[in-house]
């Protein structure tokens, strides 16, 4: 009986860890597709900078400024456009609800736990 109870014991261990190992294999296996996918991530990150940066060359938006003149009015900034913070009208503060303090602890006289 002890042996029949120690095999079957066996063959439910060798069963789990079966399942277990593929179960890891498969694991590992959507860890190296997600991978890849975060290296093509990565890549076509860089050729959207690169293209972003060629899009914003400084000479290429001054042409562009010029060509579109008539129809956008665009002209460099001057130094009298920029404002000081003071200038900004913020928006009023809410008014919140205080809260009164009906029976408040003194923990000024209370020591810290060790």
């Amino acid at each position: 009986m002890l042996y029949i109870l120690t095999t079957l014991s066996v063959i439910g261990l060798a069963f789990w860890a079966y399942r277990e190992n593929y179960a890891t294999q498969q694991a590992l296996s959507d860890t190296d597709d997600l991978r890849a996918e975060i290296r093509i991530a990565h890549s076509r990150l860089a050729v959207l900078r690169a293209e972003w940066a060629y899009l914003n060359r400084p000479d290429r938006l001054r042409d562009l400024a010029e060509l579109n003149f008539e129809r956008l009015g665009l002209l460099p900034l001057l130094p009298d456009q920029f404002g000081q913070i003071d200038q900004v009208t913020f928006p009023p503060l809410p008014d919140l609800p205080l809260f009164e303090i009906t029976d408040g602890v003194d923990v000024s006289t209370m020591e810290a736990p060790e």
